[in-house]
């Protein structure tokens, strides 16, 4: 199947690297124009964007802050005139001991959520609004294995926040898909991506290899496929849909 994204215009949140990265550059691949947002990585957003090729543009944004993710999807949707397909794939996985202070676990839980599920609701919120204007839109949303089997004690933020994007998610697919909007959860699991490194570098490889069902770690270029296939409309029916992508570790 050869999907021709060409004509259609895409913001992927957190693309300067890792999974955002691949995405990004499939999007490409496929003829779609990508924006590509970024926080402190400028230099390297703004070369893949010229790597890309078809007017892919470089946004920054810190995402912890409502007044820029609005800022930056409208950028966006001003830089190309209209957006097709927004991807929020932008997240963090901060290390909160139960037994940390109080002040900063709670600061945190908060940055956490703000990056992980408010920025989510806030892009998606304005891309729902753009969408409506313009016949519909397709959302993407990167969660987390940890949504559904949730993680380890030091992670339950993170677990708590991409069980929340998989929520939200599911409820754009049912309230808008009148509006032609529809909206798909991607679920990976391990992937070798620098927030997987650190613990790859302390524990080693073996213990994460022995968690999953294949043979090899998923890579970022594991998962560009699906949200490819989503961008162009040929999935559409599944809206609503968790596509788990992490190697039979967690099947539900």
């Amino acid at each position: 199947m050869n999907i021709d994204l060409t004509g259609r215009n895409v913001l992927v949140t957190g693309a300067s690297r890792g999974i955002g990265r691949a995405l990004a550059v499939a999007l490409a691949a496929s003829g779609a124009t990508v924006g590509v947002h970024y926080h402190r990585n400028r230099d390297a957003a703004e070369a893949l964007a010229e790597t890309l090729g078809h007017g892919a543009r470089a946004f920054g944004a810190d995402l912890a802050r409502t007044a820029a993710c609005e800022r930056l999807f409208d950028d966006a949707r001003d830089a190309f005139g209209r957006l097709h397909v927004l991807v929020n794939n932008a997240g963090i996985a901060l290390k909160m001991p139960l037994d940390a202070p109080t002040r900063q676990w709670s600061a945190d839980w908060d940055r956490t959520m703000a990056v992980n599920l408010k920025a989510t609701e806030h892009l998606c919120r304005r891309a729902i609004g753009h969408f409506r204007a313009h016949g519909g839109g397709r959302i993407v949303n990167v969660a987390s294995r940890a949504a559904f089997r949730g993680d380890t004690p030091d992670y339950m933020a993170y677990a708590a926040s991409k069980g929340g994007m998989v929520a939200l998610t599911r409820s754009i697919a049912r309230g808008f898909g009148k509006d032609g909007i529809v909206a798909f959860t991607l679920a990976p699991g391990w992937v070798r991506t620098d927030m997987a490194r650190d613990f790859i570098e302390t524990h080693g490889e073996a213990p994460v290899l022995n968690d999953l069902a294949l043979n090899r770690l998923t890579e970022p270029e594991d998962v560009a496929p699906f949200v490819v296939l989503f961008a162009s409309g040929l999935a559409d029916h599944a809206t609503g849909c968790t596509i788990d992508v992490n190697a039979g570790s967690y099947v539900h």
